[in-house]
């Protein structure tokens, strides 16, 4: 359990920490709009580069593969550099790969730009946790991760709604620009504006922890187990939907729309309800009872996603937003144990490396998604496919709650010597 001093955090919290706050949700924007352009593209590309649901599905592992790696990566890079430098290099080689598939020709070109989109998107949440980590105190770090990682609904909001809209106009070409165009003018804006947290002056977290140290806490494996478990849910939606309700419900991107950028609005919502829901839950159960109680309640709220498939087309996107609102509280709540039970210096490596687990199931489920697919497809029983593919989202993070419980029951605060007192 965090100490009483590391829940008050500073003795007087700045009140940039919401600057700082609304920059890392703006970072967050940006990056699920970049991921989310192929997805959306996918209908107009099927006709252009004539590919497979395999080929698709393939194209989407790469960038999960190339994700697993750039959050280990990203992870070291920022503990060692910190986050005003970490954070400017991950959005700088996001950007560029957003622009380069500007350039494709193929799926295999697809795949080469979606290779190095991984690895520079995979810096984005190593670097946010670890600065709200250090901006903010204990008792709001789920509020603040919660609002940041809210810009991940918001992009999703944002991409449907804006992303047909170029495509239509200048080519399928246009969104991957702009895209990439919006982060550069980001980093533009971090540089002069990020300054250094002011929890950062009174660290007395060890100097140095290896990655010996890491690897040996059940802590540590009890948080990857879960983002295995349950990142491919969100990728699942992210890259999916559009499909799914053109080949179920037989309408095409003009008119999914307005129902995809209402999935995501249902989450927005929700979510930040979510993070208010989990305030109250630790202010009054205490910061361990409190956290287990906002993972379980929303493993159980996902559940109900398996009837999607039995309903009617609205009521669809109201399961559907319950359950993309239920992981974004639960990832939320999942990041903050991070920093609830390492000291700083270990926080962006710990969410690199359940980065890297939520990866490695996002590279084995889309490639089960399109083999699944392809065959039900094959058999005129796409929707049965469909069915197969939600149930399996619905039970994923009761499985997950159950194996984070059983390897870490107390989220007991993790001590490493030596220790030492930061120069101020």
């Amino acid at each position: 359990m965090a100490s009483q001093a590391e829940a008050r955090g500073p003795r007087s919290p700045s009140s940039w920490r919401w600057v700082v706050c609304g920059l890392l949700f703006l970072a967050t924007t940006i990056n699920y709009i970049d991921r989310q352009i192929l997805a959306l593209l996918k209908p107009l590309l099927d006709e252009t580069f004539h590919w497979t649901n395999t080929q698709f599905g393939t194209v989407n592992a790469v960038f999960q593969a190339a994700y697993a790696v750039g959050y280990v990566a990203f992870g070291t890079l920022v503990d060692r550099l910190g986050v005003k430098l970490g954070y400017s290099l991950a959005l700088g080689v996001w950007s560029v790969a957003a622009m380069l598939h500007a350039l494709a020709g193929s799926a295999l070109g697809f795949a080469w730009a979606r290779l190095l989109l991984g690895l520079g998107e995979a810096g984005n949440f190593p670097s946010a946790v670890k600065a709200v980590a250090g901006w903010f105190p204990a008792d709001e770090r789920a509020f603040a991760t919660t609002l940041f990682n809210s810009g991940s609904n918001v992009g999703a909001i944002i991409a449907p709604a804006v992303v047909p809209l170029l495509a239509f106009s200048w080519g399928w070409h246009a969104p991957f620009i702009a895209a990439g165009l919006a982060g550069l003018l980001w980093i533009v804006l971090w540089l002069p504006l990020y300054r250094r947290p002011p929890r950062e002056d009174e660290s007395t977290a060890p100097a140095s922890i290896g990655w010996k140290d890491l690897l040996g806490r059940k802590a540590v494996w009890s948080y990857a187990l879960a983002r295995f478990l349950t990142d491919p849910v969100w990728w699942f939606f992210l890259i999916w939907l559009p499909d799914y309700f053109k080949k179920t419900r037989h309408l095409d991107l003009k008119a999914s729309w307005v129902l995809l950028a209402s999935v995501y609005g249902v989450v927005t919502v929700l979510s930040v309800f979510g993070g208010a829901v989990t305030s109250r839950l630790v202010a009054r159960h205490g910061l361990i009872k409190g956290r287990k109680l906002a993972l379980l309640t929303f493993a159980l709220t996902v559940v109900p996603i398996v009837f999607v498939g039995q309903v009617g087309v609205w009521p669809a996107v109201v399961l559907m937003g319950i359950a993309g609102a239920s992981h974004q509280a639960w990832s939320a709540n999942l990041y903050t144990t991070v920093s609830d039970v390492f000291p700083q210096e270990a926080v962006a490596r710990v969410v690199g490396l359940g980065g890297m687990a939520g990866s490695l199931g996002g590279i084995l489920f889309p490639l089960l998604t399109g083999a699944l697919l392809d065959a039900f497809e094959a058999q005129g029983r796409v929707s049965v496919g469909y069915g197969v593919l939600f149930s399996i989202c619905g039970g994923a993070y009761v499985l997950a709650f159950v194996l984070n419980h059983a390897l870490n029951p107390r989220f007991a605060r993790q001590s490493f010597a030596p220790l030492v007192m930061r120069p101020r």
